[in-house]
């Protein structure tokens, strides 16, 4: 049984979880802390919901808007990681700082969330970049992950006449080839000869 949404009156709401009375049931809604923030102050409520089945136990995950619950469903595919684990990464970084994160490569970013090793920060990327990367995923989506330099070679290169799309693209290819410490006039260069 699916879930898509749960939408009625708080009756209780915390850091980790709210629970929403509908027509006389209260749901027991596990939350990110960006879904909290997002919510709280908010005595009607209507949340997007992940219904996760495990032998014993099923478990609502709730979320603020669809893109949180797309990521949320994109981390508990990456082997390793579970629904505790995606809802920590949700908890620490916003969804724009994740994303950027894993098309950018920057695996310093997610290993600084508390649960994410090396290996699984290394997986996420591996495992999650092409998805992400074919989504239209709006620019300001994007530079939320990125860095200064990243954003001054995007813009150098929009007043050079290059297409945002392109230069997005060729920009994710070129920092994870240069690592990152890149400074602009590299991305520039380099991504250049590409477009």
């Amino acid at each position: 049984m699916m879930y898509e949404f749960v939408a009625g009156n708080v009756e209780e709401i915390s850091p980790t979880h709210v629970v929403i009375n509908t027509h006389g049931v209260g749901y027991f809604i596990h939350i990110s802390l960006n879904t909290f923030e997002n919510i709280r102050g908010n005595n009607n409520l209507k949340i997007y919901t992940h219904l996760a089945v495990k032998e014993d136990s099923h478990t609502l995950f709730g979320f603020a808007d669809k893109k949180e619950r797309m990521l949320f469903r994109h981390l508990i595919s990456v082997s390793g990681i579970g629904t505790a684990t995606a809802r920590m990464v949700l908890s620490s970084l916003n969804e724009n700082e994740i994303i950027g994160a894993i098309l950018n490569g920057n695996v310093a970013l997610l290993k600084s969330i508390k649960g994410i090793g090396p290996k699984a920060a290394q997986r996420m990327i591996l495992e999650l970049q092409d998805k992400l990367g074919k989504l239209d995923v709006d620019y300001e989506l994007m530079k939320g992950g990125l860095s200064t330099h990243m954003n001054e070679a995007t813009d150098a290169l929009l007043a050079l006449g290059f297409g945002r799309t392109a230069i997005e693209k060729v920009l994710v290819k070129v920092s994870n080839e240069l690592g990152e410490g890149s400074d602009t006039e590299q991305l520039i260069k380099k991504s250049l000869k590409l477009l």
